[in-house]
C-alpha cells in the first residue's frame, strides 16, 4: 500500500508529467485562458489516459509481447489513443456542446498530446502490472490536470491584473509555467 501512495505522489507532484517531463505543453498553454475550459480538458485527459494506458497494457501484454511484435509498441499506442479521443469528441459534440466548442481544435490533439504516449511508454518500461499501470496512469493525468488548473487560475487573473505590455500574452504564460514547474521542483524530496 505504502508503493501505491508513493506512485501516486511522485505521478502527481514529484514526476509531474507536465511540469518536470515536459509532455503535452500544446494543450497546457492553448486552453488555459479559462478555469472551465482546463477544467473540461483535464477530464478528458484523465479519461483518455487512464484508458489508452489500460488499454496499451493490455496490447502490450497479450498481443504484441507473445507475438514478438513489440517493434509495433509506437504504432499500436498511438492508435489506441486516436481512437479514444475520436470517441470523447464524439461524446463531448453530444453531450456538452459548449466545452466541445470552447475546447475547439486541442480537442483531437490530445491524440497527439505527448503525455498520454508518455504515459502509456512509462508504463510498460517501468514493467508496472495492471492494477499499477491503472493507479500511474490516473495519477500521472490528476498531476496534468493539477497543473492545467493552477496555469488557468493565474492566466484568468492575468486579464485583470496591470501586466507591462511586453510580458502580455505567451510571455507571461512561460514565465509562469516556469515558476510553477519550480515550485513543483520542491516536491522531489518527497520521493526517491
Amino acid at each position: 500500500m505504502q508503493d501505491i501512495l508513493l506512485m501516486v505522489i511522485a505521478a502527481i507532484f514529484v514526476n509531474n508529467i507536465l511540469l518536470m517531463q515536459f509532455l503535452g505543453n500544446c494543450p497546457f498553454l492553448g486552453v488555459s485562458k479559462s478555469m472551465d475550459t482546463a477544467l473540461g480538458m483535464a477530464m478528458a485527459v484523465v479519461f483518455v489516459m487512464v484508458l489508452a494506458a489500460t488499454i496499451s497494457y493490455i496490447t502490450q501484454v497479450y498481443l504484441l509481447v507473445p507475438l514478438g511484435l513489440e517493434y509495433l509498441q509506437t504504432i499500436t499506442f498511438i492508435l489506441v489513443i486516436a481512437a479514444l479521443v475520436q470517441l470523447v469528441e464524439m461524446f463531448l459534440k453530444k453531450a456538452v456542446p459548449p466545452l466541445y466548442r470552447s475546447l475547439g481544435i486541442f480537442l483531437p490533439l490530445i491524440t497527439t498530446n505527448c503525455a498520454v504516449m508518455g504515459v502509456c511508454l512509462l508504463a510498460v518500461q517501468k514493467e508496472y502490472n495492471f492494477v499499477q499501470t491503472i493507479i500511474f496512469s490516473f495519477a500521472s493525468a490528476v498531476g496534468y490536470g493539477l497543473a492545467l488548473v493552477l496555469f488557468a487560475g493565474w492566466r484568468e487573473r492575468f486579464a485583470v491584473s496591470p501586466i507591462p505590455k511586453t510580458f502580455r500574452g505567451t510571455a507571461i504564460g512561460l514565465i509562469c509555467a516556469g515558476l510553477i514547474a519550480l515550485a513543483f521542483m520542491g516536491f522531489i524530496g518527497m520521493v526517491k
